[in-house]
Parts: C-alpha cells; structure tokens; sequence
C-alpha cells in the first residue's frame, strides 16, 4: 500500500506512508508538516507505524517529525549527517520561518542498509546516500515495488537546489549519476515535491550528459 499525501506547512511536501498490506505495518517518509492529517490516514487505513524515514533534514521534510514520534513511538531514521541538521534550526532552516525545529533524538542508518522493520520485514527498503542538496541526502529503495523515496535530490525535469548549507553542484550530479541513474529504468521516483518520474524519463535530460 502506497498513501500520498500533500501536507501543506511554509511549503507544500510530498509525504508517504508505505505499508505491509498483509501486516499493517507501515513506514512514514517525510512527514514535513500536518502531523494530524498523517495520523488520521494511519487510522483510517488501520496502519501501525514503526518508522519515520527521512531524506534530508530540512524543516519542510521534518516538521511534523517529532509530534509523529510522540504519537506512536515510531523511530526517526536518517542518513549520516541527519542528526547534525535535525537538531540545529540554522542547518535545517526552521529559523528562517519563525519556527525553531529542534530534534534531539534520530537513529541513524548506515549506508545501503536495509531498514529494520519488525511489523513488516518483507517491505525491504534500502536507504542509499545521495548528497548535494544537503549531506545528509539520501533516497529510499524499495525493489520489489519499483520505487524510490528520492527527496529532494531529483524532480522531474530538475534536481535539487545546491546553494543552502552542505549543498554541492558537482555532488548532487554525481549521487544522481551514481546512486539513481544505476537504479533500473522502470524506477518510480517519488520526489518531495511536484509529480513523480521514473529514471529512465530523468536519464535523457542534457544536463546529465
């Protein structure tokens, strides 16, 4: 199962919610903001969250991150470098909206490790590290069901901004080329913001050659 949806705080995100259809267990990816619109989607779909995935750490990916954790005790996971942005407002941006994020507590997985899930094993999601738009960047693989949680290091026709701290030009082109241009053609990519692509729609672009 596959829940989309668009929760609206400073900017409008991409949130999912990806779940076990025989267990119920689910996963939350990014869940930027409207933490009760979230949790009435896990309740209505009978859902148990186990995990909070996240793709970067800035405030529009985690807002509603900690209100999440508070409510069902699921843990909040992110790439290396995650917890640096997660505690520290300047780096994840919430002090340029009034708003100051501050989350003390995130696991961090290791590179290419398949997320442990105790309520649904058989969902198999890998996170892969993609820097550039910020270090802690990384995109969520799931092979079984040709898809991609890639944040905001792609978009169709686009990839992410690199001028906001830990962005890079040459690192977000190499992670794109590296990590999810060798990821198969038929890839959904599911971005954080704006439609999903695939990586063979993505591959063509000129700027990438």
């Amino acid at each position: 199962m596959l829940i989309t949806l668009s929760v609206e705080g400073v900017i409008p995100v991409n949130c999912f919610i990806y779940a076990d259809d025989a267990t119920r267990g689910a996963v939350v990816i990014d869940p930027g903001a409207q933490s009760e619109r979230i949790l009435s989607a896990l309740i209505e779909n009978k859902l148990l969250v186990e995990k909070i995935l996240v793709t970067h750490g800035h405030f529009d990916h985690i807002g509603a991150a900690a209100e999440l954790k508070s409510a069902t005790g699921a843990q909040i996971c992110m790439a290396e470098h995650g917890a640096e942005y997660a505690k520290n407002p300047a780096l994840n941006m919430s002090c340029n909206i009034g708003r100051k994020i501050s989350i003390p507590v995130v696991t961090t997985l290791n590179a290419d490790e398949i997320v442990p899930l105790n309520n649904a094993p058989s969902l198999k999601i890998k996170m892969i590290p993609t820097p550039g738009h910020t270090k802690d960047g990384c995109i969520y693989y799931a092979a079984a069901d040709n898809i991609a949680f890639v944040g905001d290091t792609i978009f169709e026709d686009s990839y992410g901004r690199t001028d906001l701290p830990g962005g890079d030009a040459a690192t977000i082109l190499k992670s794109i080329r590296e990590k999810i241009f060798t990821l198969p053609p038929q890839t959904i990519l599911l971005t954080g913001h704006g439609n999903p692509t695939t990586v063979k729609a993505e591959m063509g672009r000129a700027y990438y050659n």
